[in-house]
């Protein structure tokens, strides 16, 4: 079932578990304007306490991903010598992808083309990212003179380390799909004429696991990442009592033993 969000330029469908948010301005690579911004914050702020999504899929409409921030906007607000709105722009970017980490569910980035500066940097901030064969990713903020936003310093980084992050960053080059699959940048990449379906079938997936199980894993990545090994074996402890006793750690046990597929949560009623 697709239904249009409060704003028209962000696409909202949520079928068997899996929501879809396009970002939906095709004609201009899917930059951000005034209210998307907003729009994606909300509704992943609903789909966070929505217990019918078990997975989010981040994607673009047409032959982009999102090629970031709209630029002729911003050149505006330069000659208008307006700070306010930039200021207003990045404090709601910083919220989504906050948003975006503190999501109990797995949120997939899906780029299906160009996502640059801002794009980019919002693949970056989701947990998992698949991208068709004819996907560029490019830092491109330094191309008119600023530095890279939405978390960028802080996901790129820890994905490729200081030296190649420095490069993308100060050079601004473009990478294709199977450089970025080499540095660590996407899980998966994929023929073009089959991305949707196989990005489908991988959210399908993520829907289909143990919710509260996938949840845990995520936040003990991210932990992982920051905590000394005493804070991540307390961590693992505590989930791992919290969860032993739990139906979907039975249902996975039980179908190990029969040799068949588990079924989770209420998706066998």
């Amino acid at each position: 079932m697709r239904s249009k969000s409060r704003d028209d330029r962000l696409l909202f469908e949520l079928s068997e578990g899996v929501a879809i948010l396009t970002l939906n301005r095709p004609e201009v690579m899917n930059a951000f304007e005034d209210g998307m911004r907003e729009a994606l914050f909300e509704r992943l702020e609903e789909c966070a306490n929505d217990q019918a999504v078990r997975c989010i899929v981040i994607t673009g409409a047409g032959r982009a991903f999102s090629a970031g921030g709209d630029i002729a906007s911003m050149a505006k607000l330069q000659e208008e010598n307006d700070l306010s709105i930039v200021e207003a722009r990045m404090n709601i970017a910083g919220q989504v992808i906050q948003q975006i980490r503190r999501m109990p569910q797995p949120v997939l980035a899906a780029i299906n083309g160009a996502a640059a500066g801002a794009g980019m940097n919002l693949a970056l901030a989701c947990d998992m990212r698949i991208a068709s064969d004819k996907a560029v990713l490019v830092e491109s903020f330094v191309k008119v003179g600023l530095i890279p936003d939405w978390g960028g310093f802080d996901f790129l980084t820890k994905l490729v380390g200081t030296s190649k992050a420095m490069e993308l960053m100060m050079l601004g080059d473009r990478i294709g799909a199977s450089e970025a699959h080499q540095l660590g940048l996407v899980n998966r990449v994929v023929p073009d004429e089959i991305f949707r379906d196989e990005a489908a079938k991988f959210a399908r997936r993520l829907a289909d696991g143990p919710q509260e199980t996938l949840s845990a894993i995520k936040e003990g990545v991210y932990r992982g990442v920051e905590s000394t090994l005493p804070e991540t074996l307390s961590y693992e402890y505590n989930t791992q009592r919290r969860l032993f006793l739990r139906d979907d750690a039975r249902e996975g046990m039980k179908a190990f033993l029969e040799k068949r597929s588990a079924v989770y949560g209420n998706r066998s009623k």
